[in-house]
This record gives C-alpha cells, sequence and structure tokens, in this order.
C-alpha cells in the first residue's frame, strides 16, 4: 500500500521543483507508441473505451486500460486505437 503525499509535496511537483521518480522498469517503457511493451510489476486497475475522431470524418472506439506499477506506485494508461501509431503509454501521475 502507498502513503498519500502531503500536501506540501503536491504543490512542489506541481510547480515543478519536484519531479517525479520512476522506478527502472518504468523507465524503460517506451511512451506514446503503440504496442510497446509494459513491464511485469503493472497491475491492471481498470479498462474503459473512449470514442475518437477519424481522419475521414467518421469515429471509432479505442480501449484504455489503467495500470498502477507495485514498485514506484507510478499510474499509467495504455491507449489501444488501431489508427493511431502514437498512442500508447503515458504517465497519469501518483
Amino acid at each position: 500500500m502507498t502513503k498519500p503525499l502531503d500536501p506540501q509535496q503536491l504543490a512542489a511537483r506541481a510547480a515543478g521543483l519536484q519531479k517525479m521518480v520512476l522506478c527502472a522498469p518504468c523507465t524503460g517503457i517506451q511512451r506514446n507508441w503503440r504496442r510497446a511493451p509494459g513491464h511485469a510489476l503493472l497491475v491492471q486497475t481498470a479498462t474503459r473505451k473512449e470514442v475518437r475522431d477519424g481522419d475521414n470524418g467518421g469515429s471509432h472506439s479505442v480501449n484504455i486500460t489503467s495500470y498502477r506499477c507495485d514498485q514506484c506506485g507510478t499510474r499509467w494508461e495504455y491507449e489501444n486505437d488501431k489508427t493511431n501509431q502514437q498512442a500508447g503509454w503515458s504517465v497519469t501521475g501518483r
């Protein structure tokens, strides 16, 4: 179980004074690239579907899966959008 951050730490991070530290496996995840692998310590927490607008004026749904790293507590989302090669892993917080 991770301990919550105190308000001063949150304010410092928001001000850019304290960067979020990722564990070595999280540092190795290639962001914003579809089909890039995660790592073994990521635990799936939720899945949802969202609608994305297409280039041809149509729309399509994509799956977005949320994960939490058991080692460093970083929260990740993986967007599986077959029409967007730059979809993939993104950090969403702690």
